[in-house]
């Protein structure tokens, strides 16, 4: 017999309804419905004592299956990066990655766009669709031959599926592991400069226009960057993109120390781009916030700089750290679930992502002002090299739900 619940006594956060006080109402795995709704006798009662209730967070473009880490940060659905072992470029290796996390996570593969990430011979995108996969993408890399990208974006396109993007042109950024300026200079880091960002996507944002496809730009971190996207947004191109809390919180001054945990993929940028990044996310021009979740344990960070591997575990501090963006009024609230819920989802084509009657009762419960320390050695995440480590921040999930199974 299927669960009915309500959550009542709830601030309502809803990307597209806004925000109210009421409940929501569960009948098994669907909302019935939310707002001042009236409660049915058979069902449970949860009072969620004024705390706030919004759908949850649908991760965009993890590289780390980690489930506690997920369901601490809120997250019940990742969008799957494509550079896993083996890459996710045959059907049958996408649909054991759909699978993984059942029936704690919703994995949603984002399918390689080349055999092996390579950058050179295309998948059978369309099998892979119907194994599961709800995007195409480059991966970490970035497609050098301009003519395998148009083609990428050509199949892609007539087959509904966005192709999710790495900005960065890789003749130029080789292995460096800083943005060049100040910061790298005095650290004696190989470093790129930021344009090499803003290359790509001017190529990738003519090639998407020019085919008409739909482009997931999954990371864009500099001024030039975002000025590309705005112009192309404003001609019609079908084009988001996306940023980590990283990315709008720390510029390459944060890499001073030589922690290996502020070595990330892009780099960290200039204080200027950084500003760039925040004015970007007021005023519409970025579409998605992500996690970039890629927990690396000491092997692998414990290096001088230059040699260890790039990545975060973002998963659990995402919510806390993009709940600072509200308070400092840099968004609202209905934006901030928008970003991290709504528009991911939509990128992916999944109907989820509000609270209206009939979509996924994927819901999280959180306390907007709890606080908390984030602590390296205290997170539950598969590894713990966070750059915020040590950082106080406030927001704490509560409840959460995935089709309607409690999961916290």
């Amino acid at each position: 017999m299927s669960r009915t619940f309500a959550l009542t006594n709830a601030n309502l956060v809803c990307p597209v309804a806004g925000t109210s006080t009421g409940a929501v109402l569960v009948r098994g795995e669907t909302i019935a419905a939310s707002g001042n709704i009236k409660i049915p006798k058979d069902a449970e009662v949860i009072d969620c004592k004024g705390a706030m209730l919004a759908p949850a967070i649908v991760d965009l473009g993890v590289f780390t299956i980690d489930i506690p880490a997920c369901h601490a940060g809120g997250i019940v659905r990742v969008g799957l990066m494509p550079d896993q072992t083996p890459v996710l470029d045959e059907p049958g290796v996408v649909q054991r990655a759909a699978l993984i996390g059942r029936p704690g996570l919703w994995i949603h593969p984002i399918a390689a766009a080349t055999r092996g990430l390579a950058g050179k011979d295309l998948t059978e995108m369309a099998i892979n669709r119907d194994a599961g996969a709800r995007a195409v993408g480059t991966g970490e890399r970035w497609i050098a031959d301009s003519g395998v990208m148009r083609k990428v974006l050509a199949y892609a396109g007539d087959l509904g599926l966005t192709v999710v993007a790495h900005p960065e042109d890789g003749g130029i950024v080789g292995s460096a592991v800083a943005t060049s300026g100040e910061t790298a200079t005095r650290m004696g880091l190989p470093s790129a400069p930021a344009i090499a960002e803003a290359l790509a996507i001017a190529r990738d944002l003519m090639l998407a226009e020019e085919t008409g496809a739909k482009l997931h730009l999954r990371q864009v971190t500099t001024a030039a960057g975002f000025d590309l996207v705005r112009a192309a947004k404003r001609r019609g191109v079908a084009v988001t993109c996306g940023i980590t809390p990283a990315h709008l919180l720390l510029s390459d001054i944060a890499m001073s120390d030589f922690r290996t945990f502020t070595h990330l993929s892009p780099a960290l940028r200039d204080e200027s781009d950084r500003q760039a990044a925040l004015r970007a996310l007021a005023d519409g021009t970025i579409d998605v916030l992500c996690s970039g979740h890629d927990p690396r344990g000491p092997e692998e960070k414990r290096l001088p700089f230059a040699d260890s591997a790039p990545g975060m575990a973002g998963a659990e501090t995402l919510l806390a750290l993009s709940l600072g963006m509200v308070r400092d009024e840099l968004i609202t609230i209905e934006r901030l679930i928008a970003l991290l819920s709504l528009n991911p989802a939509t990128v992916l084509g999944l109907e989820t992502g509000t609270l209206a009657a009939g979509m996924p009762a994927d819901l999280m419960l959180f306390d907007a002002e709890a606080p908390w320390l984030i602590d390296t050695d205290h997170m539950v995440a598969i590894a713990g090299n966070t750059p915020f480590d040590g950082l106080p921040v406030q927001g704490k999930v509560r409840r959460l739900f995935k089709g309607g199974a409690s999961l916290l």
